[in-house]
């Protein structure tokens, strides 16, 4: 890769990684559901408008915008909002790439082959001890709505690579439009809209900022960039550093929000990330009956074109 797109893959993960400050913050000025859907009526508009029209089904982009949009940002971000901190929500939902190999294996015969699965395991035993750390000083709710998010981040990679999206800046937008509605009307019934009504009333430009950060910056910069960068050079190539999002989450919360990143966190994060980086950079094995079609990226690699986004992606 040339000097100037390394930068720009670390760019992105930097973007992606300082998301979750962004996210921290936005939830001192909205209710989770409200700020996520706010996130993708932005992402979405004016967007929209100047993508094209969708280059795959309609069924693709509906089912990953409710896997993606409603269940994983809704699950994150209320994860957050019940107190699992900003860092370690950046390192536990790398497990998306573990739960996308798994689902691989199940929907798409996708054999794992032993050096990933013990890389699964690996990052298995990362989450475990993660789990530990955050059970004797945080909220178990949080870290399990947030385990539940990486989940449902698993299930959408599995139904992005079902769909291959010829553009990733295009796919994105699209799905950005499916959960707006579905997550105005589920903030209405659960955070209810006196609660919503005041948070869009005391709108500032601090929570205008959030905004455009989780939806231009995360969203159409940060995937543009890493669409742009997987059509220059192989998958392999540009996939590992999506590695690097927990690491700039994690430091960035640690200087930003001053959270504490204890003994058993980095235990947790050099397990996780190891486990992850061996399950994400193995090849599966294809199905020995079927020939393999023509080559596209492996399921970790789609799970890197949908770090949050939003991140958490997003991705």
């Amino acid at each position: 890769m040339r000097p100037i797109h390394i930068a720009l893959a670390v760019l992105v993960a930097a973007v992606w990684g300082f998301n979750f400050v962004v996210i921290e913050f936005g939830l001192g000025s909205f209710p989770p559901l409200l700020l996520s859907a706010l996130r993708f009526l932005v992402a979405a508009l004016p967007a929209v408008f100047f993508v094209g029209r969708p280059k795959v089904a309609w069924k693709w982009i509906v089912a990953v915008g409710v896997i993606l949009g409603i269940a994983k940002f809704g699950l994150l971000f209320t994860g957050m909002a019940n107190g699992m901190p900003a860092g370690l929500s950046s390192l536990v939902l790398q497990a998306q790439a573990v739960f996308t190999a798994v689902f691989a294996a199940v929907v798409l015969k996708e054999r794992p082959g032993r050096l990933r699965i013990a890389g699964m395991t690996v990052a298995f035993a990362g989450i475990a001890v993660a789990a530990v750390d955050e059970g004797a000083s945080g909220p178990v709710l949080g870290f399990t709505m947030v385990i539940a998010a990486a989940a449902c981040w698993g299930v959408s990679n599995v139904l992005t690579r079902k769909a291959s999206p010829p553009d990733a800046l295009n796919f994105m937008v699209w799905v950005s439009v499916v959960p707006v509605l579905p997550l105005a009307g589920l903030s209405l019934l659960i955070e209810g809209p006196e609660r919503d009504l005041a948070a869009l009333r005391g709108l500032d430009w601090s929570g205008v900022g959030v905004i455009v950060y989780l939806a231009w910056i995360t969203t159409v910069f940060g995937f543009g960039a890493w669409g742009f960068l997987l059509r220059t050079y192989p998958a392999s190539s540009v996939a590992p550093f999506s590695l690097l999002v927990p690491v700039f989450g994690m430091s960035s919360a640690a200087l930003v929000l001053g959270e504490d990143v204890s003994g058993l966190r980095w235990v947790a994060a050099v397990l996780l990330v190891g486990g992850v980086a061996v399950t994400s950079l193995v090849p599966s094995k294809p199905r020995a009956a079927t020939p393999r079609p023509a080559e596209g990226p492996e399921p970790a690699v789609v799970a890197s074109l949908e770090v949050p986004l939003p991140a958490a992606g997003g991705r």
